[in-house]
């Protein structure tokens, strides 16, 4: 730690405080900052010139009286004490216990601001992650080191259904190797309590660490906060050899506050104001995720996305979907029918979904019933449609066959219950159940064999011949 203390504070607003005459201050450090009273504040060095210094004060800058302001800097970044311990714990957005236990006391420090997997040292991801959500288990499957994003909206249950996940996923036949790290940012006072009992109600509390930003926290803590959940996942993947899933929501709040700080700082803005960096920002986030040769462990990310006007080429949806592997969208039109959770299934994908499914992994019909799912799901769209315009009972018999598949489609298999947790073999027998609707002439995507075992259609459609 510098044994200098700078008083030449010269400026204070909006929480940024500027300095004159501080040479050698490297940009990210963090500072400590003394007023009058001798209360201490935080804060971090985002501009750094030869004339000027421009610090971020965690707490604000009301109530400075310059002339008596003392700032050191502490010739490092911000870092994350890191232990076992982490696991069961609630923390600030810069690492600071949050749930009114002692801090951690045991264990390294580790600078919050790490770097991405070297992608020559990269593994590539292939085991099953569990959520126990079929519209993702069994359409768009999540693979162990995977970064597969959701994308939702204004309105839409998002939290509620990165609490279901967080509760529910698993791997199967390695749980006690597994561990969540879940990030929330900007989100109110409800929305964290509601995190915090369902995870503790659930008895999923004992491994998950989680890291919360409040609504009316700094938000220059808001940007630190996935870097120290990702900080954390990174000691527990590839030090304590577990399989970390990482949750973060939401990250078109961060990238919020990266636009305001940035905006102070002076930096020219982009797209919607954001940063021109906004791009290599988040994946600085994202590409710490991921699996390394040699190393037993793991980190899969979950970020959770809202889109604003339900805009999907929004800034924040548009670079994240270039940087992962995938996404699951989140649907209005569902949401309004009662659907939860309202998952889109056409416009989702995961891009890693093949190598994690299928034989040894999760059953071996699943590649194939995936795929057919999709394929019926889309013609029975295209029916529903035409059924809007000269009514259903003016379609053919075969439309009208895949109506019901339709609504089967999206009620049963989409559509379940928040407490409910599917296995894959649940989910795969609603599956069938579904696919039954439909004549066997029109299953092309399934083999004779997978027919002849699953395929059971109701007595109705045999008797309209839709069946074998």
């Amino acid at each position: 730690m510098s044994a200098v203390e700078y008083r030449t504070a010269y400026a204070a607003r909006g929480g940024l405080l500027f300095l004159r005459d501080a040479p050698g201050i490297a940009l990210g450090d963090r500072v400590v900052v003394a007023d009058r009273a001798g209360r201490r504040r935080s804060g971090q060095v985002i501009a750094s010139g030869r004339d000027t210094v421009l610090v971020q004060v965690l707490e604000g800058t009301d109530d400075l009286d310059l002339e008596s302001t003392w700032v050191r800097f502490l010739d490092a970044p911000f870092a994350l004490t890191v232990s076992r311990e982490l696991l069961g714990r609630v923390f600030t957005g810069t690492g600071a216990a949050r749930d009114g236990r002692p801090p951690l006391i045991a264990g390294s420090s580790r600078p919050v601001h790490g770097a991405p997997l070297n992608p020559a040292a990269r593994a590539y991801p292939s085991e099953f992650i569990e959520t126990g959500v079929s519209a993702i288990d069994g359409l768009n499957a999540l693979v162990r080191g995977q970064k597969l994003p959701i994308f939702s909206a204004s309105g839409l249950p998002h939290h509620r259904l990165a609490a279901q996940i967080v509760r529910q996923a698993r791997l199967p036949g390695e749980e006690g190797r597994f561990a969540i790290v879940f990030a929330a940012m900007g989100v109110s006072h409800a929305e964290a309590a509601f995190f915090s009992e369902s995870f503790a109600d659930s008895g999923v509390l004992a491994q998950v660490a989680m890291f919360v930003n409040l609504a009316d926290d700094p938000p220059l803590e808001r940007l630190i906060l996935p870097r120290a959940a990702m900080t954390a996942a990174e000691f527990l993947a590839f030090e304590l050899d577990l399989h970390v899933l990482v949750v973060m929501t939401d990250m078109t709040l961060y990238a919020d506050a990266l636009r305001e700080v940035t905006t102070a700082r002076g930096d020219v803005p982009s797209r919607k104001g954001y940063p021109g960096f906004l791009y290599s920002d988040l994946a600085e986030i994202y590409e710490r995720a991921g699996r390394i040769r040699g190393k037993p462990g793991s980190i899969t990310l979950l970020p959770v996305l809202s889109m604003p006007a339900d805009d999907i080429t929004h800034p924040v949806p548009d670079l994240t979907g270039y940087i992962t592997e995938g996404q699951i969208v989140l649907a209005r039109e569902l949401h309004a029918r009662g659907i939860y959770p309202p998952i889109a299934v056409l416009p989702s994908l995961s891009r890693l979904m093949k190598d994690g499914i299928g034989k040894e992994r999760t059953r071996a019909d699943h590649p194939q019933v995936a795929s057919q799912l999709f394929a019926s799901y889309a013609r029975a769209l295209e029916a529903r449609n035409l059924a809007a315009i000269i009514g259903a009972e003016d379609l053919p018999a075969a439309d009208r066959r895949y109506l019901e598949f339709a609504e089967a489609f999206e009620r049963r298999l989409v559509g379940q219950d928040e407490s409910e947790q599917r296995s894959i073999e649940e989910t795969l027998t609603i599956a069938w159940d579904i696919l039954s609707l439909l004549p066997v002439a029109g299953l092309t995507r399934l083999d004779e064999d997978l027919l002849a075992r699953h395929h059971r259609p109701p007595p109705a459609a045999a008797e309209d011949g839709y069946a074998a």
